[in-house]
């Protein structure tokens, strides 16, 4: 089997312990970008099987259909930025473990560190230090203030952890499901969805993007935030309607922003208006990025390739196509 891994921009994969589950297996990694869809199926050709990096690359029907010996995706977690259906069409098996039921701290970790940092104006602050420069601007105690969590999930709840240990309240919107199973578990649900938005001090979103959550949070919804509010986002750009985010900032409804996603990624140039607007507190799309979190999430891709290789595939999302394999 010819393994490629796409997008491990720091070659920290080999490092992993969990990286030796390839062992026997010819593994090329790729430490760069490849952003033209042609060049990347160019790359690929040589290769039977491939791990995504999160979805730091898409795999589409324009890739697909140049890669007839493709045979095996894996990669972890949701998928939208694969086509399943090219997929299918095209014989190549896609393994991602959902991993139901485990939250990804460092996910939830991140979010906290942002909202620490943004509410205390710690960038500001250690930016005006190292200019020579002593204290600047008046930073807000987060105890006794009110965060808002948009989506009743499994990094959510991590979340809301952090937010009692600190003596915050927290109040809750998601889907009509979503703020049922919250209702259920005793928690406190926004009278509505303009009362939500505009009630907290905080905000945080943490949704899955898919078709039917593409563009979720609208101008309007960051429109009702107050003027002394923060907003939050470590999960996807795409659930923010399109300029939606730099606009409200604009015009001071929420005063600030803290992000971590970004409509396109890697940002690689110079004077973007979100990133460098002065109440925004961004980093680069790290909220997974840790030891750990790697350990655990390649732990089971590659555990989905040593399967595959086995003729034993695990955590199959399309699995008419083995199906259709091992009858062959």
């Amino acid at each position: 089997m010819k393994l490629a891994i796409l997008d491990d921009w720091f070659d920290t994969l080999r490092t992993l312990p969990c990286f030796t589950k390839l062992d026997g297996i010819d593994v090329t990694v790729f430490t760069d970008h490849e952003p033209d869809p042609d060049r990347l199926a160019e790359r690929l050709k040589p290769f039977d099987a491939v791990v995504l990096f999160r979805e730091r690359s898409a795999m589409t029907a324009q890739i697909l259909r140049q890669l007839p010996n493709l045979k095996l995706i894996s990669q972890r977690s949701v998928y939208p930025h694969v086509d399943v259906d090219a997929c299918t069409a095209n014989g190549t098996l896609l393994c991602s473990n959902m991993h139901a039921g485990t939250p990804s701290f460092a996910a939830a970790e991140h979010t906290w560190a942002l909202i620490l940092a943004a509410m205390r104006q710690i960038p500001q602050q250690m930016a005006n230090m190292q200019a020579g420069r002593w204290q600047m601007g008046v930073g807000k105690t987060l105890n006794g203030r009110t965060l808002g969590l948009y989506g009743y999930g499994r990094i959510a709840k991590a979340v809301e952890t952090y937010a009692t240990a600190f003596g915050m309240n927290v109040l809750w919107w998601s889907s009509e499901a979503g703020r049922a199973r919250a209702k259920a578990d005793g928690k406190t649900i926004a009278s509505s969805r303009d009362a939500f938005f505009s009630t907290p001090d905080v905000i945080s979103v943490h949704v899955r993007l898919k078709p039917s959550t593409r563009g979720l949070i609208t101008a309007h919804d960051l429109a009702l935030m107050r003027d002394d509010a923060l907003f939050v986002n470590t999960s996807r750009a795409g659930l923010i309607e399109p300029d939606a985010m730099l606009n409200a900032l604009n015009a001071g409804r929420p005063e600030k922003a803290a992000l971590d996603v970004f409509d396109v990624e890697p940002i690689t140039w110079l004077d973007d208006p979100l990133i460098t607007h002065p109440n925004v507190t961004c980093t680069p799309h790290i909220g997974f990025v840790t030891e750990d979190e790697f350990e655990l999430q390649f732990s089971d891709i590659f555990d989905q390739v040593a399967a595959y290789k086995n003729s034993a595939p695990i955590h199959m999302i399309n699995p008419s196509v083995w199906d259709q394999t091992a009858s062959q």
